[in-house]
């Protein structure tokens, strides 16, 4: 039961991960793309403090059970703290070159493109000493002849909305790096509400600049941020941690990575964004790859 449960919130997450690409898209029609991350990544932060303090109540409840009393060290917030900068400082870099493409590509193409993040991950562990399986150069191979498929144009050149997404795909790949090095030293929701917090900041300070967002604006595009605000930011990313406790993570890995799939409906449902079958058959080779990437290495007798 508690495994099928897991299964359903981990599914739940993929699905509002992929409407999330819908609403990013739609909520530019109204804020410039500063402007919707500042706004959205404040809200998730400000959503994530009573998320924080349950969970603190639950630990506290937990550890009057089991007797562990033991305070935080400060060494502990000095690394929660650092974490939470690094987080912020590549998914405010990540989001931000997302909003400029989506604008200029479709949802669906967005979705997958964002994707190969799964693939670049144990690529760019070459340069962290993690050498990587034969199954990771396959995967890469089948991602390029995907993306050529999905994103190449009669003139054999990428769009520059697509080329942003590729590199935003690349700068979450570092963001999951950089959580991967943290996650196990601190708390992993309030790493999240810090980095929250300062990507919030650093788009911001210059959409204030370069944007000069005006309260109408923001008040327009009202359900599309209040999405990607609380449920794509603070709901999907507390559902992941609750469903991955105890759960085999090749298996979420998996089911979270349907979000690429979940954001191609998403735009054909909601925007009418149809994709050609050419498209469409690139979509299917970047997917076959983001699956084979995260197959469990077999093991040694």
């Amino acid at each position: 039961m508690n495994k099928t449960k897991n299964t359903l919130l981990l599914l739940l997450t993929a699905f509002i991960w992929g409407v999330a690409f819908v609403a990013q898209s739609v909520g530019m029609d109204y804020v410039g793309p500063l402007t919707f991350n500042a706004s959205r990544f404040i809200i998730g932060a400000v959503f994530l403090i009573p998320c924080i303090a349950f969970l603190d109540a639950l630990k506290k409840k937990d550890s009057a059970v089991s007797g562990d009393l033991s305070p935080t060290e400060p060494k502990d917030r000095k690394t929660l703290l650092i974490g939470g900068l690094c987080c912020g400082i590549a998914i405010a870099v990540a989001s931000t070159l997302q909003q400029y493409g989506i604008s200029m590509t479709t949802v669906g193409k967005a979705g997958f493109i964002t994707a190969l993040y799964i693939v670049l991950v144990p690529i760019l562990g070459i340069f962290l000493k993690k050498k990587p399986r034969l199954i990771i150069w396959v995967s890469v191979i089948l991602a390029l002849a995907g993306l050529y498929f999905l994103c190449m144009t009669d003139s054999l050149s990428f769009s520059k909305g697509d080329t942003m997404v590729l590199l935003c795909a690349l700068a979450f790949s570092i963001h999951i790096l950089i959580i991967d090095y943290f996650s196990p030293k601190v708390d992993g929701v309030r790493m999240s509400c810090i980095q929250f917090f300062v990507a919030g900041i650093l788009c911001g300070i210059p959409a204030l600049i370069l944007e000069h967002p005006q309260f109408s604006s923001l008040a327009a595009a009202w359900a599309p941020i209040l999405y990607a605000g609380i449920l794509s930011s603070g709901v999907a990313y507390t559902l992941q941690i609750v469903a991955q406790k105890n759960y085999d993570p090749t298996i979420a890995s998996l089911i979270l990575s349907l979000e690429s799939v979940f954001s191609v409906l998403a735009g054909w449902v909601i925007l009418h964004q149809a994709l050609s079958p050419r498209e469409i058959f690139g979509c299917v080779l970047v997917f076959i790859a983001i699956i084979l990437v995260q197959l469990p290495e077999r093991k040694k007798a």
